[in-house]
C-alpha cells in the first residue's frame, strides 16, 4: 500500500500522518460475515442502552440514585461502542485500512476517556449499593441529587483527565518506516509496540495512571460488597437476604464482566499484543459486554424491566396512547 503511509520531514525527522490497522486477518468471505455479526451487534447495542435511558428518563419510579448512575452507564456505552465500532465494520469492507494520525489518536483519546469513566462509575454504583444496603434509613439523607451530580461529573472529569494526562506522552512519540497496528482500533500497548524510539517514560506514566484508575475503584467495589455480603447474611429470614442480593446482583454481574476482562488484556506485558488471540479477548469488553450489560439489567431487575415494557408500549402505541408516564 504506497499510498497509505505519507511521511513528512520535521526537523530532519520523519513524522508518520497515517497508520495501518491490521485487523482481523482472514478470508474475503469471512470478512464479510464479520461485518454483518458486528453491525448486528453494534446496532442492538445503541437500541438497547437508549431504552434503558427512555425508560429510566420516563418512569418516575426509577428516579432514583441507582437509575441515575445506569443511565449515565448505558449513555457512556453507547459512545464507547461508536468510538470503536463504526472504523472496524469500514475496516472489514474496504482494502484500505488506513487511519490518519489525527484520527487514531481522536479515538485513542475518545476510548481511554470512556474506559476510564466506566471503571470510576462502577466504583460510585457499588458505593451507591453499599449505602442502599447498609445504611438504609439515612440513604435519602446520603444519596442526594447534589451528591450524585457532583459523583457522576466526577467520573466523567477523572476519565477526560486521565485520557489527556496519557496523551500527551502517546501522542508525541516518533512513529517512523511503515507502522502496522495488528489489532482492529488504535490501542496504548499495539502504538507503544510500533513506535521507534524509547517509549518507556509514556509506558511508565501509563502504568501509573492505569493503577490508580484500576486499582482504587476495584478496591471501592470490593470493600462496598464484602462489607454488603455482611449485611446480608446478618438479616434473619431467607426471603430478606433474597431481596436484599437483588438490588445489587446485576451490579455485580456487570463489574465482573468489565473488570475480568480488561484487566486481563491490560495486566498482560505488551509484546502479547503481536498475538492474534488479544484481539478476541479485546472484543469481550469493547463488543460483547457492552451488548450484555443492558441485558443483565433487564433480566435481573423487576422495575427496569416493567419501565421498558411500559416504554415500549407507549411508543408504539403513538399519540394516543398510554400518558401515565412523567418524563
Amino acid at each position: 500500500m504506497p499510498t497509505a503511509i505519507k511521511v513528512l520531514e520535521v526537523d530532519n525527522r520523519t513524522a508518520t500522518t497515517h497508520f495501518i490497522l491490521l485487523g482481523f486477518l482472514t478470508r474475503p468471505a469471512f470478512q464479510f460475515l464479520l461485518f454483518s455479526v458486528f453491525l448486528v451487534t453494534y446496532l442492538l447495542t445503541l437500541v438497547e442502552n437508549l431504552l434503558i435511558i427512555l425508560a429510566i428518563r420516563s418512569d418516575g419510579q426509577l428516579h432514583k440514585p441507582m437509575y441515575f448512575f445506569l443511565s449515565h452507564l448505558s449513555f457512556l456505552e453507547m459512545w464507547y461502542v461508536t468510538v470503536i465500532s463504526p472504523k472496524m465494520l469500514v475496516n472489514f469492507l474496504s482494502k484500505d485500512k488506513s487511519i490518519s494520525f489525527n484520527g487514531c489518536m481522536t479515538q485513542l483519546y475518545f476510548f481511554v476517556t470512556f474506559v476510564c469513566t466506566e471503571y470510576i462509575l462502577l466504583a460510585v454504583m457499588a458505593f451507591d449499593r453499599y449505602v442502599a444496603i447498609c445504611n438504609p434509613l439515612r440513604y435519602p439523607v446520603i444519596m442526594t441529587n447534589q451528591l450524585c451530580g457532583i459523583l457522576a461529573g466526577g467520573c466523567w472529569f477523572c476519565g477526560l483527565m486521565t485520557a489527556m494526562i496519557k496523551m500527551v506522552f502517546i501522542a508525541r512519540l516518533r512513529y517512523c518506516g511503515t507502522p502496522h497496528i495488528n489489532h482492529y482500533f488504535c490501542d496504548i500497548s499495539p502504538l507503544l509496540n510500533v513506535s521507534c524510539e524509547d517509549s518507556s517514560q509514556a509506558e511508565l506514566v501509563d502504568f501509573f495512571l492505569a493503577l490508580m484508575v484500576i486499582a482504587v475503584p476495584l478496591c471501592v467495589v470490593v470493600t462496598s460488597y464484602v462489607t454488603i455480603l455482611i449485611a446480608i447474611l446478618k438479616i434473619p429470614s431467607a426471603q430478606g437476604r433474597q431481596k436484599a442480593f437483588s438490588t445489587c446482583a446485576s451490579h455485580l454481574t456487570v463489574v465482573t464482566l468489565f473488570y475480568s476482562t480488561t484487566l486481563f488484556t491490560y495486566a498482560r506485558p505488551k509484546l502479547m499484543y503481536a498475538y492474534n488471540s488479544n484481539k478476541v479477548v479485546s472484543v469481550l469488553y469493547t463488543v460483547i459486554v457492552p451488548l450484555l450489560n443492558p441485558i443483565i439489567y433487564c433480566l435481573r431487575n423487576r422495575d427496569v424491566k416493567m419501565a421498558l415494557k411500559k416504554t415500549i408500549l407507549c411508543n408504539s402505541s403513538g399519540p394516543g396512547g398510554d400518558g401515565d408516564l412523567s418524563s
